[in-house]
């Protein structure tokens, strides 16, 4: 039996990348506890323990999955009464929101003092979207102690491919690099898209082509119907972007990197959020570039 048979694992955020990755972890035989806004009887079904607070999951879990958006919502789910860290014992707390690299740092100091250590904490945020999360494909980039990490590894390989990648915060900047090639893509998909169509190029059989070359890129395979069929249904919504950038930006100014691109990127995923396309999935940079 390895670590992941017995280890329970809580996850918080069952979201579009929460649920599935909790589904994965079932399947492979991991004792999974869960508690949603949201009544979850597909999870229940599929063996997770339902249970009512985030208190009563850090109470039963040995290492918790958090898969929020940011540590705001974080630190909403471990303070209180009904806090993920009212009755919890020792816990590895797995943050796989995309956030700041400090912030995660300064969380986990504090986390350590409050709790005397018995609370310990490691970034582990994900790449590949939620077929990658349904598939069990997604990389995993783990920042954290060597035991924590080795713990981690065990723990979300179902999910895809993790790899510790250094200290505490390491998997924030791996994220926020990964941000910046992810958004220098889309928007050149959505910029080439446009000045194709209005030069007359049929883009299903356009990108069809490109997608075997230079141009190639497992974005485009994941959003290539979309941008071609004016698709903008969220799966991955543009706004959060902005979010993500920012981090980047952080990462630029605390290794006193003077960046060419990343300004630009900001720029314009600010402008397509102000213009009313923020919760449109990434893939509408073509109609942001066609109404500009």
């Amino acid at each position: 039996m390895n670590a992941s048979q017995q280890t329970t694992v809580g996850i918080i955020g069952l979201g579009a990348m929460g649920a599935p990755m909790a589904r994965r972890l079932l399947e492979a035989g991991t004792a999974v506890v869960i508690t949603s806004r949201r009544e979850q009887p597909e999870l229940v079904a599929a063996g997770a323990i339902w249970v009512d607070t985030a208190r009563e999951v850090g109470a039963a879990a040995d290492a918790v999955l958090l898969m929020l958006p940011d540590l705001p919502e974080v630190e909403q789910v471990l303070a209180g009464d009904d806090g993920l860290l009212a009755d919890a014992g020792d816990l590895l707390l797995m943050i796989g929101s995309t956030s700041s690299a400090t912030a995660v740092r300064t969380l986990a100091e504090r986390l350590d003092t409050e709790t005397g250590g018995r609370v310990r904490v490691l970034d582990c945020p994900v790449s590949g979207g939620v077929d990658g999360a349904e598939a069990g494909t997604l990389s995993i980039m783990l920042g954290g102690s060597e035991e924590d990490a080795a713990l981690a590894t065990d723990l979300l390989a179902p999910c895809g491919n993790p790899v510790h990648l250094g200290p505490l915060g390491a998997g924030e900047v791996a994220k926020a690099c990964n941000q910046m090639v992810v958004a220098a893509t889309i928007l050149a998909i959505g910029e080439a898209s446009v000045l194709a169509e209005r030069s007359g190029l049929d883009l299903e059989q356009m990108w069809t082509l490109l997608g075997g070359g230079y141009a190639g890129s497992t974005l485009l395979r994941s959003r290539h119907r979309k941008v071609v069929d004016a698709d903008y249904s969220a799966s991955g919504m543009a706004k959060y972007m902005v979010k993500d950038l920012s981090f980047a930006t952080d990462v630029a100014t605390a290794t006193q990197t003077n960046p060419a691109l990343l300004p630009a990127l900001s720029a314009a995923f600010g402008e397509l959020t102000e213009r009313g396309l923020g919760d449109e999935d990434i893939a509408v940079t073509r109609k942001f570039v066609a109404e500009r």
